[in-house]
C-alpha cells in the first residue's frame, strides 16, 4: 500500500484543530506528567490519560520539541500526558509495560528498536489500548499494531540529502551515526548512500558529546578525501561544526533535524542545509490522534503513515524558520 503523502497529511493537520474546537528545552527527554502553558480552547470531553514513551537520550533537545507539541495537544484535548523516555530498547519496553499496568487510555511510542518493543506493543493492543507510533520505525509500525504513524520516512529524508549533495559534486561524505542499532538513523545514511555511493559511516557515542567531538575531529584529520560531513541530529551537528572549525577542514556540513542553534548556523552559512522532520507536529499529531480515536473511533491516516517531513531548511528560508526555532517549536 502506498504511504500517506505529505500533501495529504498537510490537510489532516489543518483539519485536526477544527475537529477539536468543534468538540468543545534544552534538557532533552525530561520525565514526568506534562502540562502545557498555552493552547487553544480546551475540549469538554472526558479526561483521558495518554502515555508517550520515546527513545530520548539525555541532552537531546529534539525531544523537547516533540514534548512541547504533545503538551499543547494534551491541554487542548483534556489529556493527562505521561511523558517518559529511555534510549535503551529494553528499558523503553519496561516503560510501555508500566503504561499498560496503569491502564492508560492510549499509548504513543517511538520504534527506534522495534524488536525490543514488539512484544510489549502487542500486549497493549491486546489489552484494548490504542497505539500510535511516532518518529522512528515507520516500516514496522503497522505490523506491530499501531493504527497510524507520525513522522518522516528516514530513507526518503536520506535520499533528499544525498540528491542535494550529489548535485553539488560531493563524492565522499561522512555520515555520523550517534546511536548504533537505531533503524531510522541507519536508513538516513542508507538514503544518502543511494545517491552518493562513496558515503562512509562513522559511529560515535552520542551519549558523550566530548567523545563525539574527539571522534569526529580524529576522523576529519585522518580523512583528507572527505568533502562533506552529515550530522543526524541538531546537537550533534553543532558539535560537528566545532570539530570542522578546530581542524580547519573545508568539508561541507549538512544535517538532519533542527533547533534554534542549528537554524542560526544555517542562516550564518556554517551548515549548508538541514532536513527538518518537524517534531512538534509529531508530538501534537500523535496525542491528537489518540483523542480522536477515543471520541469517535477515528483513525488518522487511514492506516498509512502521516508524513511530517522532510522539510529542507537552507539559507533561502532559514531566517523565516529561525523565529519559530528560537521559540522551541521548530
Amino acid at each position: 500500500m502506498a504511504k500517506f503523502s505529505w500533501r495529504r497529511s498537510a490537510v489532516v493537520f489543518a483539519v485536526i484543530p477544527l475537529l477539536a474546537l468543534g468538540a468543545c528545552s534544552s534538557g532533552g527527554g525530561k520525565t514526568g506528567t506534562a502540562s502545557a502553558d498555552s493552547a487553544g480552547q480546551a475540549v469538554t470531553t472526558a479526561r483521558l490519560k495518554v502515555a508517550m514513551i520515546t527513545h530520548a537520550a539525555a541532552g537531546d533537545t529534539f525531544w523537547d520539541i516533540v514534548r512541547k507539541g504533545a503538551e499543547t495537544a494534551a491541554k487542548k484535548d483534556n489529556v493527562d500526558l505521561l511523558y517518559s523516555g529511555d534510549a535503551d530498547g529494553g528499558r523503553q519496553a519496561q516503560l510501555v509495560q508500566q503504561a499498560i499496568d496503569q491502564k492508560v487510555d492510549g499509548i504513543v511510542v517511538t520504534l527506534a528498536k522495534p524488536e525490543a518493543l514488539k512484544a510489549v506493543v502487542k500486549k497493549a493492543v491486546d489489552a484494548g489500548i490504542p497505539v500510535v507510533s511516532m518518529n522512528a520505525g515507520e516500516d514496522e509500525s503497522k505490523a506491530l499494531g499501531a493504527f497510524t504513524h507520525f513522522g518522516q520516512s528516514d530513507k526518503l529524508a536520506g535520499v533528499t540529502v544525498g540528491e542535494r549533495l550529489a548535485s553539488e559534486g560531493v563524492q565522499h561524505p561522512i555520515c555520523v551515526i550517534m546511536e548504533q542499532g537505531h533503524v531510522g538513523l541507519e536508513n538516513r545514511c542508507a538514503g544518502v548512500k543511494e545517491n552518493v555511493p562513496g558515503t562512509e559511516i562513522l559511529n560515535v557515542n552520542g551519549a558523550d558529546m566530548s567523545s563525539v567531538l574527539s571522534t569526529v575531529t580524529a576522523k576529519l584529520q585522518s580523512t583528507p578525501s572527505a568533502d562533506a560531513i552529515i550530522g543526524l541530529g541538531a546537537p550533534f551537528t553543532i558539535t560537528i561544526v566545532k570539530a570542522v572549525k578546530a581542524t580547519g577542514s573545508k568539508v561541507r556540513v549538512a544535517s538532519f533535524d533542527l533547533n534554534g542553534e542549528l537554524a542560526q548556523e544555517v542562516a550564518d552559512g556554517s551548515v549548508e542545509f538541514t532536513v527538518d522532520q518537524q517534531p512538534y507536529l509529531q508530538g501534537y499529531g500523535s496525542v491528537d490522534a489518540i483523542w480522536l480515536n477515543k471520541i469517535g473511533g477515528f483513525k488518522v491516516g487511514g492506516g498509512q503513515q502521516v508524513f511530517t517531513g522532510p522539510a529542507v531548511v537552507d539559507k533561502s528560508n532559514a531566517a523565516a524558520v529561525l523565529k519559530f526555532a528560537k521559540e522551541g517549536i521548530r
